[in-house]
């Protein structure tokens, strides 16, 4: 929710609370003589003790529920210590309302134990009420904020969807690599059957399991295996790729595709196949992370643009923007011949 949206809210609040205070305070004084003024009026409305209760709590109560309770609290469904942070918070502005109170002049008379303990739980019922009604109202922009951010997730993905299709099924990468594995054929069709089972493996992946919400690392390192075994076909040097695992990938979940587009981008521009280390993708993997580096060489030559990919790094930016928020790192560098691309993500 935009931020006017959100303040225009809280001034709607306070000045419906505001109406209804002052409504009772003008029909308290309602035996008051016909010169009674304006000013007068403001003047009993700033310094009535029934003003000084209303405001003063729950002033405190709602922002002190707005602003901590309800994201720390209830949010997370901690009932217990969301009740005892409730009470702590009653007791501190029924206290705080009860000195000014006291100390406002006119107010010092009647202030027996009783009387303190009364005014105390009514202060505070005012506060906890609306304190309840600042959670209502920030559980409702969270709320409104989430489903922008699903909706505007859901958008992006379908693009990202269409990208990768445009991107991934191509004529140019079918046909270099069905050649290839036409010309394999005559030399070893035992191979050449390998290598076609891995390209249909590749072609069900991103027609069936790339549609899916949340795929197993596994899978998508499975994915990226084939399809640098497919380009290794395409060059005789052995060391043209380098690609390198650590960790345990099991039971982990991610995004589908998230890493293949950086690798693809790297076979298009690394145009020396003789290079040695021309491409190499690491992926490090702990406890907390995932590490994932993509780095190729170019010739200077080459018209080689910060976002050189038919995705865009600009998109790929948006979408671990809204798929991993504040729990990722995306790093690119560009320099002396070497692209390379550093993306951290928290699991």
């Amino acid at each position: 929710m935009k931020k006017l949206a959100v303040v225009s809210l809280h001034i709607a609040y306070w000045g419906m609370y505001l109406f209804v205070v002052s409504l009772m305070i003008a029909m308290m004084n309602m035996d008051n003589p016909p010169h009674f003024t304006l000013s007068q009026f403001l003047q009993v409305i700033a310094f009535s003790p029934l003003s000084q209760a209303a405001i003063i709590p729950g002033l405190i109560g709602f922002y002190s529920f707005y602003n901590v309770l309800f994201s720390k609290y209830l949010s997370q469904k901690k009932v217990l210590k969301f009740i005892l942070a409730s009470i702590i918070v009653g007791i501190i502005a029924a206290t705080a309302a009860e000195i000014i109170m006291y100390f406002t002049p006119g107010n010092q008379a009647s202030w027996s134990v009783g009387t303190c303990i009364a005014m105390g739980l009514f202060l505070a019922f005012v506060s906890f009420v609306n304190g309840m009604l600042g959670s209502v109202m920030k559980g409702f922009i969270t709320w409104y904020g989430d489903i922008k951010v699903k909706v505007e997730l859901n958008k992006k993905n379908h693009e990202m969807e269409l990208e990768l299709m445009k991107a991934q099924i191509n004529p140019h990468f079918l046909f270099n690599t069905i050649n290839n594995i036409d010309v394999l054929i005559q030399k070893d069709a035992v191979k050449a059957s390998e290598y076609l089972n891995k390209l249909s493996d590749i072609m069900r992946f991103m027609l069936y399991e790339a549609k899916s919400e949340k795929i197993e690392l596994t899978k998508e390192l499975s994915y990226i295996e084939k399809y640098i075994e497919l380009q290794r076909i395409r060059t005789t040097n052995p060391n043209y790729i380098q690609y390198e695992v650590k960790g345990n990938p099991a039971n982990r979940l991610i995004e589908p595709m998230l890493f293949i587009p950086f690798i693809e981008n790297a076979f298009k521009h690394a145009e020396n196949k003789k290079v040695e280390n021309a491409i190499q993708v690491k992926l490090n993997i702990d406890n907390n992370t995932i590490r994932f580096e993509c780095e190729n060489a170019y010739s200077n030559s080459s018209d080689l643009k910060p976002e050189h990919s038919g995705l865009g790094n600009e998109l790929i930016k948006r979408r671990l923007e809204l798929l991993y928020p504040k729990k990722h790192t995306f790093d690119v560098k560009n320099e002396n011949g070497i692209y390379k691309i550093t993306l951290v993500i928290s699991i």
